[in-house]
């Protein structure tokens, strides 16, 4: 009976089931030389090897050292004790469950047969029960008298249970008064606020219909105004009046602030919210004190009366409230800002309702509430006429989590359909045996089946090295100074980057400062030089096809990766679309940007609306991986015709088409001759500044729209093709003297950007540029004047 070995192998023989250890540790009285004994006492151990080995029955002994449960609080040594527990027989669905899983996808997909599936195939029956204070208190009573057991599954059942006085309540509002007339405020026991003649009329009316409701016991509020109604009621009905009860409890809302002036002045200062529910200036009520006294004084008068019919004479407010509480209204319910089929306001003057009180279970407020200690202060009565006593365990909380899909929408009550299954869930690798497995095993009790459609499951978060977080390793990463230093999105994004979403992550923070280098701070960049020569006349969203090719190419870049992620989203891939998004904007950076950069500077249309339209379709795409960053750029490029939100915008559709494809393909050739070409010009030494006369390509063919890209990439003035046998690229490394002036301007070019960079200018920045040189470098600079001033802004 303490430990898990020992009772599955007891189990299997046979062995009886007898504590022999108290909850305190200590042997039971009867158990001979162990009696009142600690069971973890060294002394002990060795006292019962002594017996076994005095009486031939000691095999071996040895010491062993093994871990040992502790208290994770306070580390405290632990004993495993067999409990008893309330089970749901969970391996008599084992089939069906095992079935279920087989309709969802998971991802990653080995955890659908392995650890989830693993689980299910060696499924344990739930041990639903914990015997702790809180938590939702298992709804199982058992009778004292016949030994029957009742689980109740309702308040409505709870009632039908509950231990009943016989007593039927009748309350009835005052007739109109003179503070009625003027809606004034009126809450002093003193008050001169009599009826009016329109309200005695009223009383004596709804009197004729109190007469067959045969009254035993009038209950009236001291206020003039109730009393004066009570004893109309009593001379109409025959009742003495004498033996009519007056009940402090009972009267108006107290206000003395307000008293003499408008109900309307005290609505306006406190109107009917849930901030104001128990709020009030000192020395006045609120609606809180008010529902606190008169539902004690409604059950204090159930305990005292048996098997009668009360008349409760009192004012609006007290009506409303005690309506509410035996209804079971939530605040939001009882101030009518959430629609309720219960809801109900103030009486009519003189008008009278039966009010359906039955015992529940409630807080210091009257609030419906079924957890402990109230549930258990509720007499609930078996149909013997015996006790119900509920037992003593609360359910496993997971079980509540479990029962989620059915709980939120508070089915089968009100509700008999709701959202089922899923579409999707998210959660990490832990929760195989947590909440994904509760919402599948309820699902299938239930005889709904699956709780979802799609899981992405995540691994654990741990430090740089692979190991757990711990603060006692010290080798915790406070989130919300990696968030301060690089914003939410770029740690959500590297979350998605690393690896897959079921493998471990190791927080390494370098990683993390390198992607947000390459995705955000690139990105950001791309913005800056947009805005640096918007025109927001030439902006346009629609697609339209470019002529120039490096448009084409990015344009047909933005439509493969539209198109792959949206497939790769709706199969639940986050690693594949996030990678390439990256790869995308490293693309649209170093490589469109970069060749289109003087395009744009020079104010062509092509190259503005393209790249407009790029960043308002990418950032779409990456909405729901960076929302924040997606948000700020979406503002800053937004138009007064666009949606506020990238997020309210439909998803960009993909229109890509074998031409697309072909560019693509073509674009990548084009790159790889000129990452060659570099390579040849480090071999040789030759720096990209130094122009070159000609480049030979063996067995490439390509259009001759890209060979000027090739040419600037690499600075080289003629193109040669030849056939061959293998692909590879020869520059002709022979420099002329024309060449060696233009390679010197291009050097001089560079070391004047240099200047005008240190010292902050903008492109757009004019500077006067004074050049100290000989007669050799004014001819350089002469030949070149016109090109070299445009080019520095000079």
């Amino acid at each position: 009976m303490y430990g898990q070995d020992d009772f599955v192998l007891g189990n299997e023989i046979g062995l009886p089931k007898h504590h022999l250890v108290g909850l305190d540790g200590k042997f039971f009285t009867g158990t001979d030389f162990l009696e009142g004994r600690f069971v973890r006492d060294e002394e002990v151990a060795v006292d019962i090897i002594k017996d076994l080995a005095h009486r031939g029955l000691l095999f071996k002994k040895e010491k062993y050292e093994h871990s040992y449960p502790h208290c994770w609080r306070c580390k405290t040594a632990l004993i495993y004790y067999a409990r008893d527990s309330w089970y749901i027989s969970m391996t008599s669905l084992r089939d069906q469950m095992v079935k279920e899983n087989e309709g969802i996808n998971w991802e990653p997909s080995y955890i659908k047969e392995g650890r989830f599936g693993e689980w299910l195939k060696d499924i344990k029956d739930w041990a639903i029960s914990r015997e702790r204070y809180w938590g939702s208190p298992l709804p199982v009573w058992t009778c004292h008298n016949c030994h029957n057991v009742e689980v109740l599954g309702s308040i409505e059942e709870i009632k039908s249970k509950t231990k009943k006085s016989g007593n039927k309540y009748f309350v009835m509002r005052h007739g109109e008064a003179d503070c009625n007339v003027i809606g004034g405020v009126s809450g002093a026991v003193n008050d001169k606020d009599n009826l009016t003649k329109l309200g005695i009329e009223q009383v004596e009316k709804s009197a004729e219909e109190l007469i067959d409701k045969k009254i035993d016991v009038i209950i009236a509020s001291p206020f003039l105004r109730t009393k004066k109604t009570a004893e109309l009621v009593a001379l109409k009905i025959g009742f003495d009046k004498d033996k009519i009860i007056f009940d402090d409890r009972l009267h108006e809302m107290s206000v003395p602030m307000y008293e003499g002036k408008k109900w309307d002045d005290y609505h306006k200062d406190f109107p009917k919210t849930i901030e104001n529910f128990n709020k009030a200036p000192e020395g006045n009520e609120s609606y809180e004190d008010v529902r606190r006294r008169s539902m004690s004084f409604l059950y204090d008068i159930e305990k005292k009366y048996t098997g009668k019919n009360i008349l409760i004479v009192t004012h609006g407010g007290p009506v409303w409230l005690m309506y509410s509480d035996v209804k079971g209204l939530s605040i939001e319910e009882t101030l009518g800002l959430v629609s309720c089929d219960k809801s109900f306001n103030y009486l009519n003057n003189a008008e009278f309702i039966e009010l359906p009180f039955i015992s529940l279970s409630h807080n210091e407020n009257y609030e419906l509430d079924l957890h402990k200690p109230y549930i258990d202060e509720v007499e609930l009565v078996c149909d013997c006429g015996g006790k119900l006593k509920r037992t003593k365990e609360v359910m496993d909380v997971w079980l509540d989590s479990g029962a989620m899909p059915f709980a939120q929408n508070h089915y089968p009550f009100e509700n008999k359909e709701i959202q089922y299954p899923a579409d999707f869930i998210c959660e990490a690798i832990d929760q195989t045996r947590g909440w994904f497995y509760t919402l599948h095993a309820v699902g299938t009790i239930m005889g709904r089946g699956k709780a979802y459609k799609n899981v992405i499951c995540l691994g654990h978060l741990l430090d740089s090295k692979g190991k757990k977080m711990s603060k006692s390793l010290g080798n915790i990463v406070d989130p919300w100074i990696m968030m301060d230093k690089y914003g939410v999105d770029t740690l959500r994004l590297w979350m998605y980057s690393v690896n897959q979403p079921g493998e471990s992550k190791n927080f390494d923070e370098k990683t993390v400062s390198e992607l947000h280098s390459k995705v955000f701070n690139l990105l950001y960049n791309v913005l800056a030089f947009y805005e640096l020569y918007r025109d927001p006349q030439l902006e346009i969203l629609e697609y339209k096809k470019p002529e120039n090719i490096l448009d084409q190419w990015i344009v047909a870049r933005l439509e493969e990766l539209t198109e792959n992620t949206t497939k790769q989203l709706d199969d639940y891939k986050l690693l594949e679309p996030v990678r390439a998004i990256r790869e995308f904007i490293d693309d649209l950076s170093t490589w469109y940007l970069r060749r289109s950069r003087d395009r744009i500077k020079d104010g062509e249309v092509e190259a503005k609306q393209t790249l407009y339209f790029v960043l308002k379709n990418l950032i779409k795409l990456m909405a729901p991986f960076t929302p924040f960053a997606s948000e700020d750029i979406w503002i800053k490029l937004k138009k007064e015709s666009d949606l506020e939100s990238v997020h309210l915008t439909s998803w960009p559709v993909s229109m890509s088409d074998m031409d697309d494809k072909k560019i693509i393909k073509e674009m990548k050739e084009v790159r790889e001759i000129v990452t060659l070409g570099l390579q040849a010009r480090q071999k040789v030494c030759i720096p990209v500044r130094q122009p070159l006369s000609e480049l030979r390509i063996t067995n490439y063919e390509l259009k001759e729209e890209y060979f000027e890209i090739i040419k600037d990439e690499l600075n080289i003035k003629g193109i040669k093709f030849i056939k061959g046998e293998e692909k590879k690229v020869e520059l002709e490394i022979y420099i002329s003297e024309e060449l060696r002036i233009e390679g010197q301007y291009r050097e001089l070019v560079r070391a004047i950007q240099d200047i005008r960079k240190k010292n902050g200018l903008n492109p757009n920045d004019l500077v006067t540029l004074i050049v100290s040189t000989n007669i050799e470098g004014q001819e350089l600079i002469n030949k070149f004047k016109s090109e070299l001033m445009k080019t520095i802004s000079a």
